[in-house]
């Protein structure tokens, strides 16, 4: 059996971040609740209505957390491997994209996995405490710098531009993943950002797939 050197499993594991960060995003997404209302997350009523006894937006932004390691990977990785005309691109672009990968902990964390502990309460206990969600809603207190989580996309926009820049994917991907991350930013409009992680999973994906056929090189 051959061994895998530590490049190898470098390597495959930068291949299979490509492929794995949009699908886990995307899973994420299509797990909420009345995926095709076109309705913005403003009051308590709103938010109640998403998580409420409903154990699959739990475990979409559980794997969305999960997926936080996985766009690090992805990040150092997509700095490692642009060393041309993309280089500025890639270490500027994994900088914003890494911080934004931690935003985006924060945000699950904070926003998104308190609310599964909520969700354990009996009923009457659970109605008791539905007007005090208004400051998660509102983002009170720290919370404010989850409004932060755009530096994630902005990181993954400024990376792409490099891939572009060195020819490491065509411009049809490169324009599928820049539009998918914009569509990220929005308020809360899960339909909206299911499309866009749709398209980064059809720009992603055979990129990813391509990496991961790629042999490693003896130096």
């Amino acid at each position: 059996m051959k061994k895998l050197s530590v490049e190898t499993i470098r390597q495959k594991g930068f291949a299979l971040s490509i492929i794995a960060y949009p699908l886990m995003l995307l899973i994420g997404f299509v797990t909420h609740p009345n995926l095709l209302a076109m309705e913005p997350l403003f009051t308590v009523e709103q938010l109640v209505g998403r998580f409420h006894n409903n154990p699959m937006y739990h475990i979409g932004h559980l794997i969305v957390t999960f997926a936080v390691p996985v766009l690090i990977v992805y990040f150092v990785g997509t700095m490692n491997l642009l060393q041309g005309k993309g280089e500025k691109f890639g270490f500027w672009g994994g900088i914003i994209g890494v911080f934004g990968a931690f935003i985006l902990a924060v945000d699950k964390g904070a926003l998104c996995l308190t609310m599964s502990a909520f969700d354990t309460l009996p009923e009457d206990q659970f109605q008791n405490i539905t007007p005090f969600l208004q400051v998660i809603v509102d983002k009170e207190g720290f919370l404010f710098i989850v409004w932060l989580i755009f530096t994630l996309m902005i990181g993954g926009i400024v990376q792409t531009i490099g891939l572009m820049k060195e020819k490491l994917i065509q411009k049809w991907q490169g324009a599928f993943i820049i539009i998918g991350l914009l569509l990220l930013i929005n308020p809360d409009i899960e339909l909206i950002s299911s499309i866009g992680a749709a398209l980064m999973c059809i720009a992603y994906i055979p990129w990813g797939i391509k990496e991961l056929n790629v042999k490693e090189t003896i130096s």
